[in-house]
């Protein structure tokens, strides 16, 4: 009974002595929340699973969404020849078309 005490003891001094030494993100582990800490990474896993798992439901249905719209129809935009104009500068003649 003392032995198991001690024990105790040992491993809650081993515990304080981690807290104070780890960095204020970690998580000390007491033995008798074991069960409910890994619970609760468990549920936070799943939690973060099914989240992915509807954000890629919801991306397949806007996909899908976007390939049944019907392609808009390019607009009827005239197109005009070139202009173009000659120059004479000096003896040289040039024609500038833009």
């Amino acid at each position: 009974m003392l032995r198991h005490a001690l024990i105790v003891l040992a491993g809650a001094l081993l515990a304080a002595a981690i807290a104070q030494a780890a960095p204020s993100s970690a998580q000390v582990v007491i033995p008798t929340n074991r069960n409910a800490l890994v619970d609760q990474n468990q549920l936070q896993q799943l939690q973060n699973q099914l989240q992915r798992q509807q954000f890629q439901q919801q991306q397949q249905l806007y996909r899908d969404l976007d390939r049944q719209a019907a392609p808009k129809p390019q607009p009827n935009v005239p197109i005009y020849g070139q202009t173009c104009r000659t120059e004479a500068v000096g003896n040289t003649i040039s024609r500038v078309c833009r």
